[in-house]
């Protein structure tokens, strides 16, 4: 393969990485900065840590998926380049516009584009069980967040020193944003380098791969998180500090089960399901049905507009290269 092509791939791969960082990564800490409990530096400063710890210790199923159960049979590495290229610039344009998308919808709709476009072999069985893991994961941070949010606050009905009480809310939302950046690294890295792991193994090291790839979302958060961390932590629901604990709990697990069987899922997806599990608590009414509506836009137009500006790149690209 071309050396020039090979580095475009490799750095379109961190392109992708930087965005999970500044879209997703952000869903980490969004809840605990809209409770007031985190500061944006410290909580991005863990984020970027812990992401690169699971992105190194547990990223590796979530690669295997995304390169090669979407798409069977190789892909050519004009397809790779078009898909992350793709991947990457849909969740850069929903991160200007503050929107919490799915960078797993990007990539997996760009991966899933270049297939079809070209004739390959496409496991449309995983592609389902994907799409169904989309509509499960949410459901289930829901359901984990509304259970964990009522116990915790009859835990603190319980306690009468209040000073005590946020000090250790401080620390286990912090804990919290950690442990839900540690399952994004695990689950997410895939979008970044799965499809570069497709070209073939050999071709670059592993191990040297998922330590760039974890760098490059780490250094997404710091840079660009801010955003949609804001938009994460106070225009959906505002949260209170035991609010703030579960949703990101509920976050990390949903990532981490999911993780653990090598499906790549939404951080956004998870931690709005969390958020949401927050508001039917309260009654639906606190939770803004406007901001609501946006996001799921998002995630419909994600993965079909990536899919198809994928496909349209790669033959554009292929027809400039055989001129």
């Amino acid at each position: 393969m071309d050396g020039v092509l090979l580095v475009s791939i490799v750095l379109s791969g961190l392109y992708v990485g930087g965005n999970i960082g500044a879209n997703d990564a952000a869903n980490c800490i969004g809840p605990g900065m809209g409770a007031g409990l985190i500061r944006y530096r410290t909580g991005i400063a863990v984020v970027a840590l812990f992401v690169v710890a699971g992105a190194l210790i547990q990223g590796g199923a979530s690669a295997h998926t995304v390169g090669k159960g979407v798409v069977t049979d190789p892909i050519p590495p004009l397809g790779v380049l078009a898909a992350l290229f793709s991947g990457g610039l849909f969740v850069t344009l929903a991160t200007f516009f503050k929107i919490p998308v799915s960078t797993s919808q990007s990539v997996v709709g760009a991966v899933a584009g270049i297939g079809v476009v070209q004739g390959l072999t496409v496991n449309w069985s995983k592609g389902l069980d994907i799409v169904g893991s989309w509509i499960l994961c949410p459901i289930l941070s829901l359901a984990l967040t509304w259970a964990l949010y009522g116990l915790t606050l009859r835990v603190l009905r319980w306690t009468h020193d209040h000073r005590y009480t946020r000090q250790t809310l401080q620390y286990l939302v912090l804990a919290s944003a950690a442990y839900a950046a540690y399952s994004l690294g695990a689950n997410n890295l895939g979008n970044a380098i799965g499809p570069v792991l497709a070209l073939g193994d050999g071709l670059i090291d592993t191990r040297l791969l998922i330590g760039l790839g974890g760098l490059s979302i780490g250094a997404g958060a710091l840079l660009f998180g801010r955003g949609v961390a804001e938009t994460v932590g106070r225009s959906i629901l505002p949260l209170d500090l035991p609010g703030a604990f579960a949703v990101q709990v509920s976050t990390g697990v949903g990532l981490h089960v999911f993780a653990l069987v090598g499906v790549p899922v939404s951080s956004s997806q998870a931690v709005v399901g969390a958020i949401l599990g927050i508001g039917l608590y309260h009654g639906v009414r606190a939770v803004s049905s406007r901001k609501l509506g946006e996001i799921a836009l998002g995630w419909v137009l994600t993965p079909l507009g990536s899919a198809l500006f994928a496909a349209a790149l790669f033959k554009g690209l292929e027809a400039a290269l055989s001129a």
